[in-house]
């Protein structure tokens, strides 16, 4: 059985199609996803409206209440938590009345479920579900990290980081210990994870790699196929 990179994640999934649902659903709790299904956006509605959830995955063609009418009510009240529309209406205008109302990603069927959770566990991520997200400053050997400014200070030296070394390290950081896939990583900063993007993340790893030697406590590990790992033996500190 596969694990999810973000433990105990509440989903909300709205769908009516009862056997792409029943997949779905069996696809994301084998990953550790808790869900919560519906079968309009009115029990969608319902259900945000007695219970707190990570994440929403939208259909767009419900009956009743379409899945932009729920995203749109939603975003009245909640600007912070991801919305991901799963949806057969592929034509651009579509995408682009998605994204205007709030959505953070626009995905078209039949999609691919391993891309479906990596993208979810992107955007948990990036939205807070691990309380590390809102961490300014991270301490971590003789390293501090001015997420915000952009800043890597050790000790007598500071050096300017680009926005995407921040994104990597700040990435790497909130998740001291763990494998960061590849994968994960090139979606969060780049959008992408095509071939080219992958070429700019080696140069950028390498970058910060260097960076860190002016530390010998803490270093970037690269697991062969997998990703990479931010160790430090003196753990790190969120601030």
């Amino acid at each position: 059985m596969a694990t999810s990179a973000t433990p105990e994640a509440v989903l909300l999934y709205a769908e009516d199609d009862l056997t792409l649902a029943e997949l779905t659903i069996e696809h994301l709790e084998n990953h550790g996803f808790t869900v919560i299904h519906a079968k309009t956006g009115k029990e969608a509605l319902q259900h945000l409206a007695h219970r707190n959830v990570d994440l929403i995955l939208l259909d767009v063609m419900m009956p009743g209440q379409d899945g932009f009418a729920v995203a749109e009510t939603i975003r009245q009240d909640d600007t912070l938590t991801p919305i991901l529309f799963l949806t057969a209406k592929s034509q651009k205008e579509d995408k682009l009345a998605g994204l205007r109302l709030g959505a953070d990603d626009y995905i078209t069927k039949p999609f691919s479920m391993e891309e479906v959770v990596l993208k979810i566990q992107v955007f948990l991520r990036r939205s807070g579900h691990t309380q590390q997200q809102a961490a300014k400053k991270v301490t971590f050997g003789a390293f501090v990290f001015d997420i915000d400014k952009r800043l890597l200070n050790c000790q007598e030296e500071t050096f300017s980081l680009t926005h995407k070394e921040a994104s990597i390290l700040r990435l790497l950081c909130l998740n001291a210990g763990q494998v960061v896939k590849r994968d994960e990583i090139l979606i969060s900063v780049w959008g992408d994870n095509s071939y080219f993007n992958g070429r700019s993340l080696d140069v950028f790893m390498s970058k910060l790699r260097k960076l860190l030697k002016a530390d010998t406590e803490s270093e970037i590990i690269s697991v062969h196929g997998v990703g990479y790992r931010l160790v430090t033996s003196t753990g790190v500190v969120l601030g």
